[in-house]
């Protein structure tokens, strides 16, 4: 099906409850009915980063293919690199529904999902089974509800899908799990990340992905554990807590983690303090309110590599890629910017100043 009337869909897609809306996307997906587009081939947007070539920076975030059931599709939408998962080590159904919910008049979701997922060994046979391989794929690895020891489940989940990932990410910073937040804190996160150096010697190139709550003496000492235990990266940054004055929707009030358009400041500030602390040693994703080439090209002043969306693709449908592609280009350039790297944290002092 052409990009163009899967688009169509999506009035008929918001009409119906989110979670319904999500599952019949990625059911369509999979009968191929996203269609595809060109890879993007503009010099501009090639990057090098974590050892791996990107086409784009702009990809897709965890959350959107919990079980790894879409790769094939999302790889043909013109994403520069998708991320799966979360992924725990047994399957749960997460929290009780509803748990997702739209805030359309301010371009966000709220989500209390819960790590809802078939867990690993559902996952394992559709990465081996992994054809199209033209743009990297990373895994977000989580940890079950009830019955964690982070210790063990981390490294046992990155050995796992170390043969099949072209990196993965450790996931800490999602609201929606009693207690996970606090493996942020640099005693807890130090002992998981020395857990992993204990059991895997060596690895896909491995991220943390941090919460924009944190606060500026948490963050710092997030920065310090990871670089200190030679990660590759930051994932900067998952849903928030806080719910922001400028919210009309009546859908604020639920509990869960917010994101989408009222996140971006937050998000991007976070990333760019994060930039100056880091000083080189470590990667930065920024994912957070993406919906135009602007945004992104804000996530790259402030110090990310690399770019993802959730939100915006979840309003927007695949036509969010190559407009953000082309949009990305074109802003780039205007800006004064030969390609990506050349953006990297031009802006950060300035922008790590927002709220």
């Amino acid at each position: 099906m052409p990009l163009s009337l899967a688009s169509l869909a999506l009035p008929l897609l918001r009409r119906i409850d989110p979670e319904r809306a999500h599952h019949l996307a990625l059911a369509g997906l999979r009968l191929g009915l996203g269609g595809s587009v060109p890879p993007p081939d503009d010099p501009a947007l090639a990057v090098a980063a974590l050892g791996l070539r990107f086409r784009s920076p702009i990809g897709l975030a965890a959350g959107f293919d919990k079980d790894a059931a879409a790769i094939g599709p999302l790889t043909r939408l013109g994403f520069g690199f998708i991320e799966v998962g979360t992924v725990t080590p047994r399957a749960q159904q997460g929290n009780p529904c509803p748990r997702l919910f739209r805030l359309q008049s301010d371009r966000a979701v709220i989500n209390r999902m819960g790590f809802n997922n078939a867990g690993i060994a559902a996952m394992l046979p559709r990465l081996a089974a992994r054809g199209d391989r033209a743009i990297p794929l990373g895994v977000n690895l989580g940890i079950n509800k009830e019955g964690a020891n982070p210790e063990r489940d981390y490294p046992a989940l990155l050995e796992a899908v170390a043969p099949f990932a072209d990196y993965a990410v450790i996931n800490v910073s999602s609201p929606n799990t009693p207690g996970l937040r606090d493996l942020q804190g640099e005693a807890r996160l130090g002992a998981i990340l020395g857990a992993i150096a204990a059991k895997l010697p060596t690895h896909p190139p491995l991220l943390v992905k941090i919460a924009p709550d944190l606060s500026d003496a948490a963050l710092a000492g997030v920065v310090e554990t990871c670089a200190a235990a030679g990660i590759a990266g930051l994932i900067v940054s998952n849903t928030t807590l806080a719910r922001p004055a400028s919210l009309r929707d009546p859908a604020a009030r639920e509990a869960g983690g917010l994101s989408g358009a009222p996140l971006f400041r937050r998000a991007t500030a976070i990333l760019a303090r994060a930039h100056l602390l880091a000083r080189g040693r470590l990667v930065l994703i920024g994912v957070g309110g993406v919906f135009t080439g602007a945004d992104a090209l804000a996530k790259l002043q402030a110090g990310a590599a690399l770019v993802q969306v959730y939100t915006g693709f979840a309003y927007e449908g695949p036509a969010l890629v190559p407009r953000l592609n082309a949009g990305l280009a074109a802003t780039l350039r205007g800006a004064g910017f030969a390609g990506v790297a050349a953006a990297i944290g031009t802006d950060a002092e300035r922008i790590a100043g927002w709220e």
